[in-house]
């Protein structure tokens, strides 16, 4: 594909490019008997990924910290598309307490879930620890998810049996990925703070969604559910989730506009992977603009992935114990 590709928006193998658009993606497709849950779903490509899969009929929760501001988005979807099907759930997921009552409240809708999008995230915050004393980054961005999506995970099984749709699950990784520490992930000094640092802390964070997707498709491939995992990387945008290094983005934006996308160029391969009939048992993959391509060498090891697994597991027990 390369950087050439990237530049000029020239489609790849699955027909569509860097320059498609989410609406483009999901043309002719048909998702009134889907529901989706998707984090962090009221602001930026998150935002535009609701808005589409309603537009395709899809019913729609969206999972969100400030439930206000999901609330505001719901109404500007509505707006534009009085049919839209949208709930709005609280949720934080840098609070595993938070995670917890989000998926009872879900669970206690007696909804379906056919779809789930991992898609919210946090970025180069100064080095803090959540509520559950985890490095920050970490524990919103991977170990919020990981936790969410263990919870939901009968539901989607269950969904996917009773209908024979296949379940997918999506999540947002990103090409900052191979930007990590010497280790990929440091099982050994997750919270050190004296070495923290708030870009290969990002990075470690998005390697951990590509190596929880990878191990978790394993997973449910071994057992024969019909659920795909899948992770993605939306693109260079400009959203509120660089809040914390503004100026910087803003420089490397000037230095290379030629990469970065708009909003609906951003959540295109979101929506192609959450819902392309081309992707049906497709697993365990890293897309970018819309195509399959190569991760780093630590996301494609099964054993860091394994071991991501268990140390995953292993933080929720500590965290839950001492909550």
């Amino acid at each position: 594909m390369g950087i050439l590709r990237l530049i000029t928006g020239w489609p790849g193998p699955s027909g569509f490019g860097s320059a498609t658009t989410a609406e483009q993606v999901t043309a002719g497709i048909d998702a009134g008997d889907l529901t989706v849950v998707i984090t962090g779903g009221a602001s930026g490509i998150g935002l535009e990924t609701s808005r589409v899969l309603a537009l395709r009929g899809a019913h729609v929760i969206i999972a969100a910290r400030n439930v206000e501001a999901a609330n505001e988005a719901k109404q500007n979807i509505l707006k534009s598309n009085e049919n839209a099907k949208i709930d709005v759930l609280q949720l934080d997921l840098s609070s595993l307490k938070s995670v917890k009552d989000f998926a009872d409240n879900f669970i206690a809708l007696n909804l379906p879930l056919n779809i789930l999008i991992n898609n919210a995230g946090i970025m180069f915050c100064p080095y803090q620890l959540s509520q559950d004393e985890i490095e920050m980054q970490f524990a919103t961005n991977h170990l919020g998810h990981f936790y969410l999506t263990n919870l939901l995970l009968d539901k989607m099984k269950n969904t996917a049996s009773s209908t024979g749709i296949e379940g997918r699950i999506v999540n947002l990784s990103s090409v900052a990925h191979l930007h990590t520490y010497e280790e990929g992930i440091r099982f050994d000094s997750i919270n050190d703070k004296k070495s923290y640092s708030d870009k290969k802390a990002y990075g470690q964070s998005k390697l951990a969604n590509i190596l929880h997707a990878n191990e978790l498709s394993r997973r449910l491939e071994e057992e024969g559910v019909n659920i795909t995992v899948n992770s993605v990387h939306p693109g260079l945008i400009m959203t509120n989730l660089m809040k914390y290094s503004l100026n910087l983005m803003r420089i490397m934006k000037l230095l290379t506009y030629l990469l970065w996308k708009n909003v609906p160029q951003g959540a295109a391969t979101t929506c192609y992977v959450a819902m392309h009939p081309d992707l049906k048992g497709v697993s365990g993959k890293y897309f970018l603009d819309c195509n399959e391509w190569p991760a780093s060498d630590f996301a494609r090891n099964p054993t860091m992935a394994k071991k991501l697994w268990d140390f995953s597991n292993h933080l929720l027990d500590s965290a839950l114990q001492h909550s």
